[in-house]
């Protein structure tokens, strides 16, 4: 699967963070991409730093749209988003970039909490075009 870092818009890229946990990559217009590291179990403490820099990176009124892209296999709890909707976060759009059994299985339970749908997508070059639409509009 192809990694952020091997993108053609790589000038298009306002800030990269780096976690314990993973790599966030905040594109212009309000994209980011994250690439969490293998056998993260990505709890809302980590959820609330990624949030907390893409506020401090785009400020609060900007549409979010968020690719996960799975490089890796970590896991999601999907409760955790009842926290972030009890926080009154938001995410305007969001998409999953895998290619394996897991990372789907893991969209299924996702799909149970978030509020909104959640595109998959099995490479990163459609997933970015997506996105870069929606930011056109």
């Amino acid at each position: 699967m192809k990694r952020v870092r091997e993108l053609e818009l790589l000038n298009q890229i306002k800030e990269i963070r780096e976690f314990e946990f993973g790599v966030f990559y905040f594109f212009k217009k309000g994209v980011i991409i994250s690439e969490v590291k293998e056998g993260v179990l990505f709890r809302w403490e980590h959820a609330k730093r990624v949030i907390a820099a893409a506020k401090e990176i785009y400020g609060v009124e900007l549409p979010i749209i968020y690719l996960s892209n799975r490089v890796n296999r970590y896991y999601v709890v999907p409760l955790y988003w009842l926290e972030f909707y009890r926080n009154r976060y938001n995410i305007d759009h969001y998409a999953v970039v895998g290619q394996t059994r897991g990372s789907f299985l893991s969209l299924f339970l996702e799909r149970l909490f978030f509020r909104k749908s959640i595109i998959k997508f099995n490479n990163l070059d459609k997933a970015v075009e997506w996105a870069t639409n929606l930011t056109k509009n």
